[in-house]
């Protein structure tokens, strides 16, 4: 196909020897920076300012990396499913993901407010400070808006290339395709009941779940490892199972992910520490707080964590810190996380999965959510 960036194939070696979840991880990054370098070069074609001031931005934050934790099962998936050999497909699948994730994190930065990213200044804010060094009119901060949310449009267009390329070279891309066009309507609807629920102040923990799944679970564990298994022609017992171990594993994620959005360090996370908390975002952990100080007559912690509570000061934040951990939510989420996770090993053994790769899938699951898992070192 015209204009999109050739195959790359991996060394002899590590097609001999298959690749761990940590080589692919790694692996992918030479991927990722071969698809980036033939983009900037197309993008130069277009316009040399457009290339240097937007795509080169994207390119900067995506370059930036993160933890690759979606390239990782998408590889979990496909050995699953008995994928070996030519590492390729997977790879470029997993390069789409990251620039996916790449519009996801833009687009979130910007209805977020959020002014970090990956321990740098984030997209709309960059975009923003250009706008003011290089002395235009108007607002610099609706200039970087409106340009962030084009930036995470052109991710959004580079990663559906790549996926189409990599469904074009495989006999199996037209299941590959499904699940990719499944996931990306979840990513959208996910976000869309957050900034509902956000609206609506909410604080209902059966929503707070629907949001987790769909914009977090599917997104980051299940359909990696079905983008993965669907390379190598799985089967729907596979599949299934697969869908269950991720969904599972993903919510896991996303418990951890709550708890650092709200106790974190930023020096580690890459991103502030509060602005959950500020926004009175839904989460499972705020909505299980809520739950439990109205179960127990906390008044002071309800009225601490209500949806319509003073944001704005660093000491109100200290005392919603204070009451998560107070109602027992913070305590209650760390055993939810637990619990997922032995489930997700669980249903991955269902997989028929060999004993390496089901080792692989639990060390995958313990660095998603920090958690080893009582079930794991039975498959040990």
């Amino acid at each position: 196909m015209p204009g999109l960036p050739p195959m790359v194939a991996p060394p002899a070696e590590l097609v001999d020897d298959p690749l761990t979840a940590p080589d692919a991880t790694n692996a992918v990054g030479t991927a990722l920076k071969q698809v980036l370098e033939e983009r900037l070069r197309q993008s130069r074609t277009v316009d040399p300012v457009f290339a240097r001031e937007l795509a080169a931005c994207l390119t900067a934050l995506v370059e930036r990396g993160g933890k690759r934790l979606r390239t990782a099962f998408t590889h979990c998936g496909w050995r699953a499913a008995g994928g070996s050999g030519d590492t390729t497909a997977v790879l470029h699948t997993g390069a789409a993901l990251e620039l996916l994730q790449a519009c996801a994190l833009v687009h979130d930065d910007v209805m977020d407010g959020s002014v970090q990213r990956r321990g740098a200044p984030a997209v709309h804010v960059q975009l923003a400070r250009q706008h003011w060094a290089s002395g235009m009119h108007g607002s610099s901060e609706s200039f970087g808006t409106s340009a962030a949310v084009l930036a995470g449009d052109l991710a959004l267009a580079w990663a559906d290339d790549l996926l189409t390329e990599t469904a074009f070279g495989t006999p199996h891309g037209r299941r590959l395709h499904e699940e990719w066009r499944a996931m990306r309507t979840e990513m959208v609807a996910g976000q869309y009941l957050d900034l509902r629920a956000q609206a609506r102040r909410s604080s209902a923990v059966d929503e707070a779940l629907a949001i987790a799944t769909l914009k977090s679970a599917l997104y980051t564990v299940a359909r990696p490892l079905t983008l993965g298994a669907s390379l190598a022609g799985a089967d729907d017992q596979v599949l299934d199972a697969l869908r269950a171990a991720g969904r599972c594993a993903g919510l896991a994620f996303q418990l951890r992910d709550d708890l650092l959005g709200a106790f974190g360090d930023p020096a580690h996370t890459g991103k502030p520490a509060d602005d959950d908390l500020r926004s009175r975002k839904l989460t499972y952990l705020l909505a299980v707080a809520l739950r439990l100080a109205d179960a127990a007559d906390d008044h002071r912690a309800a009225a601490t964590l209500a949806p319509d509570a003073d944001p704005g000061s660093e000491h109100a934040v200290e005392r919603m810190r204070a009451a998560l951990t107070r109602t027992g939510a913070r305590e209650l989420v760390e055993t939810k996380i637990e619990e997922l996770t032995d489930m997700a090993i669980g249903h991955f053994e269902a997989t028929g999965a060999d004993h390496a790769v089901r080792l692989e899938f639990a060390a995958l699951v313990q660095r998603a959510t920090g958690v080893a898992s009582r079930r794991a070192e039975e498959v040990a």
